[in-house]
């Protein structure tokens, strides 16, 4: 690390640099290099992401829509009033409805896991997410901090001059004055 990186890092942040990590040495690059620190973190899950892991994001985007729950409740309410009133005599699946059990069981076993791969998924995106989200905001108050610091050097600086000018006319006043004083004074 460079030292303007470290006095910025002392200055700003009151941290020594050693303590930083990969990515706060990134942003205190980028702000030094004047470049942008943000990116699609969208690009970069796509990037990594497998055909099972689509194929997981699908199916729990399915199994989890209202669409999914009013279809599959009314297949139930079709499966049930079909086998107990419907074909009563030659049901399918007569009333403890062990074959309908038997498929729920089966669909909760396999879309269970998926979507617990895809919650795994959307936890991993969330931790990219927010380590991108300190990064762009951890650059934003290094920039304010660098935008207070510029403005006090201006405002000091104009208090400065106004204080040189302040004296210059002070000193232009009590020449006057002498002048003033020293002439004779006629009535």
């Amino acid at each position: 690390m460079n030292k303007i990186v470290e006095d910025m890092a002392n200055r700003l942040l009151k941290r020594k640099p050693e303590g930083f990590g990969p990515l706060e040495s990134r942003v205190l690059q980028s702000t030094l290099e004047r470049t942008t620190i943000t990116r699609d973190t969208n690009k970069a899950v796509a990037f990594h992401e497998t055909y099972g892991d689509r194929i997981a994001d699908s199916i729990a985007r399915v199994g989890g829509s209202w669409s999914f729950i009013l279809a599959f409740l009314a297949f139930l309410v079709v499966w049930t009033a079909g086998n107990a009133w419907l074909l009563t005599r030659d049901a399918f699946d007569p009333y403890p409805f062990i074959f309908l059990n038997l498929v729920l069981s089966m669909v909760a076993a396999l879309q269970a896991p998926v979507i617990m791969m895809s919650q795994n998924r959307q936890t991993e995106r969330d931790r990219i997410d927010a380590a991108h989200d300190y990064e762009v905001n951890l650059k934003a108050e290094i920039e304010i901090m660098a935008l207070h610091e510029k403005l006090d050097e201006l405002r000091h600086s104009e208090i400065i001059g106004m204080r040189d000018e302040i004296l210059r006319m002070a000193e232009q006043i009590r020449r006057i004055d002498e002048k003033l004083s020293a002439r004779p004074v006629t009535e």
